[in-house]
């Protein structure tokens, strides 16, 4: 059985515990970093289920954090589900390759924590990722299969890329369109998976809700490019460290809907960015406009059928930004 963990303040200062029957048991070691967590933090989270004397803390009585922390490599999967890819002009089919591209670590932010909308962002979405947690060091090609998935794997997270679609469609930045500070809700738990548990990655249940419309709903069966061959494709690549994060892809179900000929004009680099960025603003906000605005409370889950894996569950309310914003 796998092992829900949480990372919390409570009196100002930052701590671990492990969730059991709705009540946190708090560990004793000083773990900075969910890297530190990893390398000497895990037996510890193992044995206190067993501790009768162990300090116990309320949800109540605490601030959840995102279990993830900085420093980490946060290496993302686009249009990683047919029904996203095909809502966004796509063709719904498997390409022939992972679309990969990152956010900064400081996008991170707790699981109740505001979401920032800001000035210069008009088309702000949400997307609810399954988030894979590397679990050990790796600086060479490696091949990652579903049998030693649990070598690579330390646990899996309920994750929320928030992006900025005026700016990384108009400007094809990415990595900017969705880096800006609190883009990145995370947790509230970190799931240990044990060996026997990984396979069931491949069968957990998302669900995000906006002002309590079910706005996403998938299963993590449906991914085009599983995590397996994830990791071996980006190990042939780059470096990971104990603590870093990949997102798996956002299913069908966002703000953004867009008809191929849409995508190819506002993605045109020959276009005039202005000219490209009205073009996509006013069609998005006339058709139905389901993007993020100030007030709006965005609600999201993953867990598996049967209740054995449980991510918790986001609460997120969105806020707009008072200072002017660079573009």
């Amino acid at each position: 059985m796998g092992i829900q963990v949480v990372r919390f303040e409570k009196d100002n200062t930052e701590k671990w515990g492990v969730v059991e029957e709705n009540r946190i048991k708090i560990l004793k070691g000083n773990y900075p970093t969910l890297a530190d967590f990893l390398e000497d933090g895990q037996e510890e989270a193992k044995k206190i289920l067993e501790d009768s004397s162990a300090e116990i803390v309320s949800f109540d009585d605490i601030i959840l954090l995102s279990p993830v922390t900085k420093p980490a490599r946060i290496v993302c999967q686009g249009a990683n589900y047919s029904s996203h890819r095909e809502e966004s002009g796509m063709e719904a089919n498997r390409p022939p390759f992972n679309l990969i591209f990152s956010k900064a670590d400081s996008s991170l932010s707790g699981a109740y924590s505001e979401i920032i909308r800001p000035s210069n962002v008009e088309l702000l979405d949400y997307e609810i990722e399954l988030g894979l947690v590397v679990g050990s060091n790796i600086n060479e090609a490696v091949e990652v299969t579903d049998d030693n998935l649990h070598e690579y794997l330390a646990g899996i997270v309920l994750t929320n890329d928030v992006s900025a679609r005026d700016v990384q469609l108009v400007q094809g930045q990415w990595l900017k369109g969705k880096s800006y500070r609190t883009f990145c809700p995370t947790g509230p738990i970190l799931y240990l998976l044990d060996k026997e548990e990984v396979s069931l990655i491949h069968d957990l249940e998302l669900n995000l809700w906006v002002n309590d419309e079910l706005r996403q709903s998938a299963n993590t069966d449906q991914l085009l490019y599983k995590p397996a061959e994830t990791l071996t494709e980006l190990s042939q690549i780059m470096d990971f460290s104990k603590g870093d994060l990949v997102l798996s892809g956002t299913t069908g179900g966002v703000a953004m809907n867009l008809t191929p000929d849409l995508l190819k004009q506002v993605t045109d680099p020959t276009l005039p960015a202005e000219s490209k960025r009205k073009t996509l603003v006013e069609n998005q906000l006339k058709s139905g406009n389901k993007y993020l605005k100030e007030g709006d409370v965005v609600r999201a889950s993953i867990k598996s059928k049967d209740g054995k894996i449980d991510l918790g569950e986001q609460r997120n309310v969105v806020a707009s930004h008072t200072l002017v914003t660079a573009d």
